[in-house]
């Protein structure tokens, strides 16, 4: 019988601190984006690749991360990960020119890639099927609580201190997480050195690479542009071989027997779709707040608090509705809840103040509390702790490039409907280029030139094109609904599986 880990509820805490740091870092650059701008000089291109460096980087390196936490146990890579994040983020800081940050950038994504896999991972190893729904709920929230606190931190960070100090907030929560990982996670052994799929690595660095950049192409040029459907073209070719060698290999870097797996493939599939439609909707909601009800960078951070706490109390009630009625019936009900808020939103119009959010918002962090923790666990409960690394690695490429995809296929959608809404007939050229480019950037223009009427157009279009993308948001809730009824377990709860491997955990 496995010997429990007494300090895994500690171990867990430490987990949580050194994943808190990687939402923060999600979100405190888009607070920080305009300053760059001014005082690094940096051009569109630039300011897309702050974001586009940390993005590629970690799709590329989350399958080789989750392998080598297999072979050589996580703590290592962890103490490892939480090094180079903590360091990266004093480079950001720290950074005198656009290229010194994109570079510092990679470093940032290099780290969290290591870090979400294998901290995911070790839940598996420390906690029994009992304690797993628990401890994995723990894990979600502690990856969503840094965005808000983002915005929150950066905002008042930017009001008080310079650009640097954004990035600085890691570097203390990046020790913390070092000596907490330290002192309080155990040391589990590794499956051993055994050989390494190079070939893998690099078809599925290259495909997935390739794959998502071309889709962050097409959120930014279209889906017309020849770069965007090269990459994409390219990035499913690469994969294809990549899955086709991985059934040839000794040592494959992943192991696909995985999807034959029904609860590891609904629960990933499902993950993902969930992921998806939050993504919409943390892609609307900042510039609702900003562009059309007028809030700052501090208050936008404010305003996603109820969103985060509808998760954190349905996460906690589906825990124990899922052990009561199964994962099928409160994960549909998660979708169905997720739906409804998301068509409520779509209902919001530009007079609406905050007051007629907040009911909406709470809905939608209801429906993804009783979808996303259910649906992680059993997917995890899939895994074998001599491949929780690699499983849980390929789970976060699922969600990765599917938020990814969810980004660039919503902003097509509502910039579509934006700029055949909004009013630019006697504008000059470049002006009216601007004004179509965004709505915070039309109601910019049209407080610099003195035009309400151009404003409220571009409040008014942005409100239609939001209601167009949470639409397709809310199909996607129905469409997960009907798949969780159809595919999930009934009364057999998700992670209640039995250990497959019993080893004693030890402490180091």
């Amino acid at each position: 019988m496995t010997k429990l880990y007494p300090r895994r509820w500690w171990a867990l805490g430490a987990l949580a601190v050194s994943l808190l740091t990687v939402g923060l870092d999600l979100t405190v650059l888009n607070v920080a984006v305009p300053t760059l701008a001014v005082d690094l000089g940096a051009t569109t291109t630039q300011l897309q690749w702050f974001g586009n460096a940390y993005t590629l980087t970690l799709a590329a390196l989350l399958l080789p991360a989750g392998l080598l936490g297999d072979r050589c146990g996580p703590k290592k890579l962890l103490l490892g990960a939480l090094s180079v994040f903590g360091l990266a983020s004093l480079g950001c800081a720290c950074a005198g020119s656009p290229a010194e940050l994109i570079a510092a950038r990679v470093g940032l994504g290099a780290g969290a890639a290591f870090l979400i896999p294998l901290s995911l991972s070790l839940l598996n190893i420390l906690f029994p099927p009992e304690e797993r729904a628990k401890a994995l709920t723990t894990w979600v929230m502690a990856t969503f609580a840094g965005i808000p606190l983002g915005p929150l931190l950066g905002g008042w960070l930017l009001d008080h201190f310079t650009w640097g100090s954004v990035f600085l907030i890691n570097v203390p929560l990046a020790a913390a997480g070092v000596l907490a990982v330290l002192f309080l996670v155990p040391l589990t052994p590794g499956s051993g050195r055994g050989a390494i799929d190079v070939p893998g690595i690099v078809s599925s660095t290259a495909g997935l690479v390739a794959l998502t950049y071309g889709f962050v192409n097409a959120g930014e040029h279209g889906w017309a542009d020849p770069v965007t459907d090269g990459l994409i073209a390219l990035g499913v070719a690469l994969l294809a071989v990549f899955c086709r060698t991985q059934t040839r290999v000794a040592a494959p870097l992943t192991d696909l027997a995985l999807f034959r797996e029904p609860r590891f493939v609904w629960g990933a599939v499902l993950a993902t779709m969930a992921s998806f439609a939050l993504m919409g909707l943390m892609f609307v909601l900042p510039q609702l707040f900003q562009a059309v009800q007028g809030a700052d960078a501090l208050q936008t951070g404010l305003r996603l608090l109820p969103l985060i706490g509808g998760m954190l109390v349905s996460a906690k009630i589906a825990e124990r509705l899922v052990t009561a009625v199964g994962a099928r019936l409160v994960v549909t009900g998660g979708f169905l809840l997720l739906a409804a808020g998301l068509a409520w939103g779509s209902a919001t119009s530009p007079s609406d103040g905050y007051g007629g959010t907040v009911g909406w918002e709470i809905v939608i962090g209801l429906g993804t509390g009783c979808t996303l923790p259910p649906l992680m666990s059993m997917a995890m409960g899939a895994l074998t702790e001599g491949r929780s690394g690699a499983g849980s690695a390929l789970i976060q490429v699922l969600r990765q490039v599917g938020g990814t995809i969810g980004v660039a296929v919503l902003g097509t959608v509502l910039n579509g409907v934006y700029r055949d809404g909004v009013a630019v007939a006697g504008l000059p050229a470049p002006v009216a280029d601007a004004v179509r480019g965004s709505a915070p950037a039309a109601v910019a223009v049209a407080a610099k030139l003195h035009l309400p009427a151009l404003a409220a157009s571009a409040r008014a279009a942005f409100t239609d094109g939001m209601a167009a993308t949470l639409w397709v948001c809310a199909g996607l809730g129905v469409t997960g609904a009907l798949l969780a009824l159809l595919f999930l377990p009934g009364r057999t709860a998700a992670g209640t599986q039995p250990r497959e491997s019993e080893h004693d955990v030890v402490a180091g």
